[in-house]
C-alpha cells in the first residue's frame, strides 16, 4: 500500500481575494484529480480481472487445481515413496490419519476420486445406486411398510383411524483389503508414475471384489448384494433353463409392467454381456430390434425406453438363474465407511529390497426398497 497523497491546504492571500471562488476552484481541482485516480484504479482492476479470468479458463495440466489438494497429494506421494520417518513436518500434517493404531493414512480426495472413476468401470452399479458416506460402524434407515388408509364417510359418520407402519434397515460396512509389493528403487525413482500405477492396481482389485458383492454378496462376510436381497418380486420365463421360443420378449414386457409407473420410468435393466447378446437378436412383428442402439456417442442401449446397464457379475441364462433385473437403482443403498486407507510396511520385505503397501476399504450395501425392483428367473 502506498501512502495517501497529501493535498495542499487552501491559501487565501488577502482580503481582496474571493474566498468562495477559491474554495470552488479548489474543490473542482480536487474532484478532477480524484476522477483521474479512480479511472486509473478501474483500469488496473479491469486488467487484473481479465488476467485472473484468463488464468481460470486456461487448461490445467491436471484436474488438481486446489492448492490444498495439491499439498495433500504431494504429502501422500512422499509418504508412499519415502515413508513417514523421512518426511518433513509440514508434509506429515497434510496427511489424513486413517487408523491411528497401525499408522495408516487415507488417500487424498483427488486420488480417491480417480480410484472411484475406475471402480465404476468394474462396478457400474455405483453410478446408479444411492451412495452415502457414514462415520460409524453401521447405519439404520427407516422403511415404510404400510401407509394411512382413507375411507369414504357420511357427513356425521365416525371416522376410522389409520397410521403408517415402519421398520428399520440396518447396513453394516465390510472390509475389503489387498496389498502390493513395490521395489524400493521404483519408489525412489521420481520419474515413476507411482500414483497412477497404484490407482490402476487398486481399482482392479477393489473393483472386482465390490462388483461381485454389490450384485450377489451374502451380507455376512461381504455387503448384501442386489440379487440376494429378500422381498424382490420375481417373474419366471416359463421355461426351465431359457426363454420361451415363441415371443420371448413378452417376458420382459411383463417385467416392465410389473412395477408401478413411478418406479418403471426411473428403472434400468441390468444384465451381463452374454445375456445382452441374446436379447439384442429379438425383433418385433415388423422386424425391428427391441434393443435400440444409442443415437449419440456415450449414451446407453435402451430396452422398452429404459437404459441397459452391463454388470459382469449377473448370472448367465440357465436353469434357476436370475439373468436380468429391472428397477430403480435408487432403491439400492451403498454406504462407504473408509474410502481408501494406505499402510506402508518397509520391514517385512526389507531383505528383498521391497516395500509392502497395504490398502483397505470399508463399504456396505443393502436393498432399502425392494418394491422398486423385479427380477427374472429362468424357471417353469
Amino acid at each position: 500500500m502506498t501512502a495517501a497523497r497529501a493535498f495542499s491546504p487552501i491559501e487565501i492571500k488577502g482580503d481582496d481575494a474571493d474566498p468562495v471562488g477559491l474554495v470552488t476552484k479548489a474543490l473542482s481541482d480536487l474532484q478532477t484529480e480524484l476522477g483521474v485516480k479512480i479511472a486509473g484504479l478501474e483500469t488496473k482492476t479491469a486488467e487484473r480481472l481479465d488476467k485472473f479470468e484468463a488464468r481460470l479458463n486456461r487448461p490445467a495440466a491436471n484436474d488438481n487445481t486446489d492448492p490444498d489438494a495439491a499439498i495433500e497429494r504431494k504429502a501422500f506421494e512422499s509418504f508412499m515413496r519415502r515413508g513417514e520417518a523421512r518426511m518433513q513436518a509440514d508434509e506429515i500434517k497434510a496427511l489424513t490419519v486413517g487408523t491411528d493404531a497401525d499408522g495408516g493414512y487415507l488417500a487424498p480426495e483427488a486420488f480417491g476420486n480417480e480410484l472411484l472413476k475406475k471402480l465404476v468401470e468394474f462396478s457400474p452399479i455405483r453410478a446408479y445406486a444411492r451412495v452415502t458416506p457414514i462415520g460409524a460402524a453401521g447405519v439404520k434407515f427407516p422403511r415404510r411398510l404400510t401407509g394411512t388408509a382413507a375411507t369414504w364417510v357420511g357427513e356425521t359418520d365416525d371416522r376410522t383411524a389409520s397410521a403408517p407402519t415402519f421398520e428399520q434397515v440396518s447396513i453394516a460396512p465390510f472390509e475389503a483389503a489387498t496389498y502390493t509389493d513395490v521395489s524400493v528403487q521404483l519408489l525412489e525413482d521420481n520419474v515413476y508414475n507411482l500414483e497412477g500405477e497404484l490407482a490402476a492396481d487398486f481399482a482392479e482389485s477393489f473393483g472386482k471384489a465390490e462388483c461381485t458383492a454389490y450384485v450377489k454378496g451374502n451380507g455376512t462376510t461381504a455387503p448384501k448384494g442386489l440379487m440376494t436381497a429378500t422381498g424382490i418380486a420375481e417373474v419366471k420365463t416359463g421355461v426351465a433353463a431359457d426363454f420361451p421360443t415363441t415371443n420371448p420378449a413378452d417376458v420382459l414386457i411383463g417385467m416392465f409392467h410389473t412395477l408401478p409407473n413411478t418406479h418403471a420410468r426411473n428403472g434400468v435393466w441390468a444384465m451381463n454381456r452374454t445375456t445382452l447378446g441374446t436379447i439384442r437378436k429379438w425383433k418385433d412383428t415388423t422386424g425391428r430390434y427391441l434393443v435400440i442402439d444409442p443415437i449419440s456417442e456415450g449414451a446407453p442401449l435402451t430396452l422398452l425406453g429404459r437404459p441397459i446397464v452391463e454388470m459382469i457379475d449377473m448370472d448367465d441364462i440357465g436353469a434357476s438363474k436370475y439373468p436380468i433385473i429391472f428397477g430403480d437403482m435408487q432403491g439400492f443403498r451403498i454406504v462407504d465407511r473408509v474410502g481408501l486407507s494406505i499402510l506402508r510396511d518397509p520391514f517385512t520385505l526389507a531383505a528383498k529390497g521391497q516395500v509392502r503397501i497395504h490398502a483397505r476399504r470399508r463399504t456396505g450395501s443393502e436393498v432399502t426398497h425392494p418394491d422398486r425392483f423385479v427380477k427374472l428367473k429362468c424357471a417353469a
